[in-house]
C-alpha cells in the first residue's frame, strides 16, 4: 500500500517508539484493521490440541492472510486424509482494542468447538484479515464462517459457506473485501471453488459464481480503471468479474506455482501474477483496462519473468512496481514498460510474508523476525533503516494516521512518534 503521511515514524525498536503493546493469547496471521479509535484483530485460541506431529521431508510452510506457502515448497501426496483435527477444540475470537491506549474494549467468540477442517501445523485458524465499512466489521474464518458485528461487538448476522478439502489440508487464507455495501469472498478449494457476493446489511447472497480453480490464497481486488470497475480474482487462470452481477469479463492464464500475492493497479494497468516455485518462474503481467474474453495473448501490455514474485503482494508506488520475494529479494520494475530497474538481495533476512508499503519516498518491508527495512524509492537501491521488534511477524502492517500497528505472535504493537 502507498500512504502519504510525513508524520509516520521512521525509526523504532523494542524499546523506543512504542506507544503501547497488548498481549495476545490466541494465534492468528490475519492483519489488524483500524477504524477511528478502534483496532480489530481475529484469532483462534487452542483449548485442546493434539501433540505436534513430526515434520516430514518437504512439508511446506502454511498459507496465511492473503499469502501462502513459500515458493517451491511441497509435501508428499497423502492418500489417507488426516482427520486428527476433529479431536481438537478451539475458539475463534474477534477482539477490539483502543487505538490510543491498547486497552481491550471487547471480545466476541465467533465459533467454538472442533475445527471443521485441518490446517498446516505451522499455520493458524485465523488467517483471513477482517474488513469494515466503518459501521460493521466482517470477520471471516474460512470453513468456520463469516460473522458481521457492529463496532461495539454486537453480532448482526453470520454465514456458513460449507466445508471442503484444501490443498494438502493446509486450510484457507483469502480475506474478504468490501465494496458498495457488498462483501466479496473468494472461496477456492479442491472440491467446490466459487466467488460469492454477500449483502453487507443482511448477509443474504447477492450472486455466486462457480470457478474452475483449485485452492488459492490471494485476496480479490477491486480495480477501478479508466473504463469500468472490476472484481479481480487471482488463480492459475486470473479472472475479472462485474462486481454488480458476477458476469465474467476476462481471463488470463497466469501460471506460476502458488496463488498467493494479490494484484494491484491504477487506471491504465493491472499488475497480477502468482508466486514462483523451484522449477516454475513467476510471471508478472500488466493487463490493459477494459478488455473482454481470453486476454492471454492479446490483453497484456507487458510480462516480466524477472520480478521474482513470491509471498508478498507487489507494491505500486510513484510509477514503479516493487516486488519483495519470500526471502527478501528485491526487484524494482517500471510500471509502464515492465523494464527492470534493479534487483537486490540483502543477506540475513528472515522469510517475508507481509506485504510492503511506501511512505515519504521510502519503501518498507517486514520480515518474520520482526525487522522492518526501509530503502529509498527510485531507480537505485539505498538502505535507509532497519527497525527491530521482538516476536514472529507474518501479518501485514496497519496504518492509522501517524501510527503503525504491528501484529506479532503474542503481542500487538502500536508504533508512533
Amino acid at each position: 500500500m502507498a500512504v502519504a503521511s510525513a508524520n509516520l515514524p521512521e525509526k523504532w525498536d523494542s524499546i523506543s517508539g512504542i506507544l503501547w503493546t497488548a498481549d495476545l493469547d490466541g494465534a492468528g496471521y490475519s492483519s489488524p484493521v483500524v477504524w477511528g479509535n478502534k483496532v480489530f484483530i481475529t484469532s483462534a485460541f487452542p483449548e485442546k490440541v493434539n501433540p505436534a506431529p513430526e515434520r516430514g521431508p518437504g512439508q511446506g510452510s502454511p498459507p496465511q492472510g492473503g499469502q501462502g506457502p513459500q515458493p517451491g515448497q511441497t509435501a508428499p501426496p497423502q492418500n489417507i486424509p488426516d482427520t486428527s483435527f476433529k479431536k481438537e477444540l478451539y475458539r475463534w475470537e474477534v477482539k477490539c482494542f483502543d487505538l490510543k491506549t491498547g486497552k481491550e474494549l471487547w471480545k466476541q467468540v465467533a465459533y467454538s468447538g472442533a475445527p471443521k477442517a485441518g490446517k498446516n501445523p505451522n499455520s493458524t485458524y485465523a488467517c483471513e484479515t477482517p474488513a469494515t465499512d466503518g459501521k460493521k466489521l466482517f470477520a471471516f474464518f474460512g470453513m468456520h464462517g463469516l460473522c458481521c458485528y457492529d463496532l461495539e461487538g454486537k453480532l448482526l448476522w453470520q454465514k456458513d459457506f460449507g466445508t471442503y478439502n484444501t490443498q494438502r489440508g493446509w486450510g484457507t487464507g483469502s480475506s474478504p473485501i468490501f465494496y458498495k455495501d457488498v462483501i466479496f469472498i473468494q472461496f477456492d478449494n479442491e472440491e467446490n471453488s466459487f466467488i460469492v457476493a454477500i449483502n453487507a446489511a443482511t448477509g443474504d447472497q447477492k450472486w455466486r459464481i462457480q470457478r474452475d480453480e483449485k485452492t488459492t490464497y490471494s485476496t480479490p481486488y477491486i480495480w477501478k480503471n479508466k473504463i469500468r470497475t472490476e472484481l479481480i480474482a487471482g488463480g492459475k487462470t486470473a479472472r475479472s468479474y462485474d462486481p454488480e452481477t458476477g458476469k465474467l469479463l476476462w481471463e488470463l492464464k497466469a501460471g506460476g506455482e502458488q496463488v498467493i500475492p494479490s494484484p494491484v493497479g491504477h487506471e491504465e494497468l493491472l499488475f497480477i501474477g502468482n508466486a514462483a516455485g523451484r522449477e516454475t518462474k513467476a510471471k508478472l503481467f500488466a493487463v490493459k483496462a477494459g478488455l473482454d474474453g481470453d486476454i492471454t495473448d492479446t490483453g497484456v501490455a507487458w510480462v516480466s519473468e524477472e520480478s521474482g514474485l513470491g509471498n508478498p503482494s507487489p507494491l505500486l508506488y510513484k510509477g514503479l512496481i516493487y516486488v519483495i520475494g519470500g526471502r527478501g529479494e528485491i526487484a524494482v520494475l517500471d510500471a509502464a514498460t515492465g523494464a527492470l530497474k534493479y534487483q537486490k538481495r540483502i543477506n540475513g533476512i528472515g522469510a517475508v510474508w507481509a506485504s510492503p508499503w511506501g511512505n515519504n519516498d521510502i519503501v518498507y518491508f517486514l520480515d518474520e523476525k520482526g525487522t522492518t527495512r526501509g530503502f529509498k524509492a527510485g531507480d537505485s537501491f539505498e538502505l535507509t533503516a532497519e527497525n527491530k521488534l521482538i516476536g514472529k511477524f507474518w501479518s501485514s502492517v496497519a496504518i492509522a494516521g501517524n501510527k503503525y500497528i504491528f501484529r506479532g505472535g503474542d503481542k500487538l504493537y502500536c508504533i508512533g512518534k
